[in-house]
């Protein structure tokens, strides 16, 4: 691979690696009749995942009460936010025309953050092959029977491992916990201490690595291999987290319909999910696809200090390229987007469907997590707040504007933007107050 003369070649990357903000426009993205024609996942599969959480619904609704309301259903809040809208456009003198949204996976139940959608999922699937396999269970029971103690018991016989940055870990600690299989967690540098001693109050055993996230999956999926009673959740390669992280689409159009909000070509849907190694918006947006088609623009936005989603799609490289090969040390605030590496599996599955990518500076994250909290009273990981980048800059830059101009036209001004937080319900009060008297510029 010759680095030097991918940067000296590319002025996009060149701008990357001196830590500038910049917009990628997808040369990739088809119009989604093409895309439609070779599906890479299918609509059985979407809906096998679907129907998987609701069996499992009242074994969740038995285990954390938070879920009563919904039945055992893991969801989360979408809210308009109209107050920050005209906050964002006055202080960074821009146009949001259209309506602005917060879905708030911040405040999902038992894991706060999106993560407890893919996450929970995989390990539920796990726990179900193996409770079927042993003869303990039936697609007909009524899962609630998954909190007896002979449940607890069996499942004690097994572990399952994963590397984390932090949100992952804590979702698939809690769930794994409340099952009663023993757990791992390697965790990488940037993890939060909460993150750690809340997974240790639930009897997890959390691993710690001075080196990044690639180095706590590495380990992670060493130690499961060589146990054959351990499961390894690789949050690069797994497609049960993916298939997880689809459901949330079919969840924002019921919310859609519930506020009798249409989603067509006059009326877009514009979303914008930070993202870190991939999997959990590349699954959102995959769901988002299918069931908005051509009538949603998807972008993800990443730290400037750990771009990697946009090295590895922009080279066409994926996970053969990590930000560390250019020059760019990784190292950011937005702990859970702290990712080198991108997941080659996430990477190829968004070059069709993903309008684009924004980064973002440190500074701003504490900066749009405090017009939050005075705006709309709501708080959220600083990482969560990269979505807002995405929404302030898309008629900022002339390459995303011009992306508008073609694809959308004067339909903006009738357009929906979704801002994806993904982190935040869970933090402590005292972490909280910290974040938001941080100032890093």
């Amino acid at each position: 691979m010759d680095i030097k003369n991918i940067i000296a070649n590319n002025p996009l990357i060149r701008d990357m690696v001196d830590k500038k903000e910049v917009v990628w426009i997808n040369p990739k993205e088809v119009n989604y009749s093409e895309y439609e024609k070779k599906l890479p996942i299918n609509d059985e599969e979407l809906k096998e995942a679907e129907e998987r959480l609701k069996r499992f619904a009242p074994f969740i609704k038995k285990v954390f009460p938070e879920t009563e309301e919904t039945n055992g259903i893991i969801e989360s809040p979408l809210e308009e936010i109209s107050n920050m809208q005209k906050e964002l456009e006055k202080k960074y003198n821009t146009e949001i025309p259209g309506k602005l949204y917060l879905k708030m996976d911040s405040h999902l139940p038992v894991a706060g953050s999106i993560k407890a959608r893919g996450g929970v999922y995989e390990v539920l699937k796990h726990a179900e092959e193996l409770a079927i396999e042993a003869g303990l269970l039936k697609l007909e029971d009524d899962y609630s029977i998954l909190a007896d103690k002979k449940f607890k018991d069996f499942f004690s016989k097994y572990k399952i491992q994963v590397g984390s940055t932090g949100n992952l870990g804590l979702s698939i600690g809690i769930t794994s916990a409340a099952l009663g299989f023993q757990v791992i967690v390697h965790m990488s540098a940037d993890a939060k201490k909460w993150k750690k001693d809340m997974l240790r109050s639930k009897g997890v055993q959390v691993v710690e690595y001075e080196s990044d996230y690639g180095k706590a999956v590495e380990e992670g999926r060493k130690n499961s291999d060589a146990d054959p009673m351990s499961y390894f959740v690789d949050d690069e390669k797994s497609m049960n987290l993916f298939l997880g992280y689809t459901v949330a689409a079919s969840r924002i159009k019921k919310q859609f319909d519930e506020r009798g909000i249409v989603i067509d070509k006059e009326h877009p849907l514009i979303v914008y999910i930070p993202c870190g190694v991939g999997g959990a918006p590349g699954g959102v947006a995959y769901g988002l696809k299918r069931i908005f088609k051509e009538n949603i623009y998807i972008f993800f936005v990443e730290p400037v200090l750990a771009p990697c989603m946009l090295l590895g799609m922009e080279t066409g490289l994926h996970e053969e390229i990590s930000v560390y090969d250019v020059g760019i040390n990784g190292i950011t605030h937005a702990d859970g987007l702290a990712v080198a590496r991108p997941s080659g599996l996430v990477g190829r599955l968004m070059d069709p469907i993903l309008s684009g990518i924004f980064t973002v500076d440190d500074y701003k994250l504490y900066d749009y997590l405090r017009i939050l909290n005075e705006t709309e009273n709501k708080r959220i990981e600083p990482s969560s707040c990269a979505a807002f980048e995405g929404v302030t800059s898309l008629l900022k830059y002339d390459e995303s504007k011009k992306y508008i101009e073609n694809k959308i036209g004067k339909n903006i001004n009738n357009a929906y933007h979704v801002c994806w937080a993904t982190g935040g319900r869970m933090v402590p009060k005292e972490d909280m107050e910290r974040f938001l008297n941080t100032y890093l510029k």
